[in-house]
């Protein structure tokens, strides 16, 4: 199935989603360097990490959206793309909550701040995994007649 939201003739969410998954997966990288190494800064960067990663996590939802709007009722497809809407809001909502726990002293998140973030990374897991299963096995957002010729549309 076609994606109804394009960039430059692409697919948009699997565009977009990079941004956020790359900020939100280096924010736990920053954390683990923080505790492994007691270097604080790391927690800063993990810090604003979070708070972009959600911005552009949020704001990658709205392709995302267009295209589940599309999915046909009923079909295997429509659940995926559900459970991986609601699995990606609850791991950024989970990121946006250690987020708001640390906004008072960035270097230095409590035990819960962290646990949440790490929820959040377990959430987006999922989350990619439904993503692979919707454009490898169901064949979202890829242009009718793709295949290995990498024939373009005129």
């Amino acid at each position: 199935m076609e994606s109804h939201a394009k960039l430059l003739g692409h697919g948009a969410h699997p565009i977009v989603v990079a941004l956020p998954i790359g900020l939100l997966s280096g924010a736990l990288g920053f954390d683990l360097l923080g505790l492994i190494t007691g270097d604080k800064k790391w927690h800063q960067i993990a810090f604003w990490n979070m708070l972009v990663g959600c911005l552009s996590g949020w704001a990658s939802m709205l392709p995302g959206a267009v295209d589940w709007w599309f999915l046909p009722r009923g079909t295997r497809a429509k659940k995926v793309a559900t459970l991986h809407a609601v699995a990606a809001d609850a791991g950024i909502n989970l990121f946006f909550a250690s987020w708001l726990m640390r906004r008072k002293d960035p270097e230095n998140p409590s035990p819960k701040a962290l646990a949440l973030a790490g929820l959040g990374g377990l959430a987006l897991t999922a989350v990619g995994w439904l993503g692979g299963e919707l454009v490898q096995r169901m064949g979202v957002s890829v242009a009718p007649g793709a295949g290995l010729t990498g024939q373009r549309d005129s």
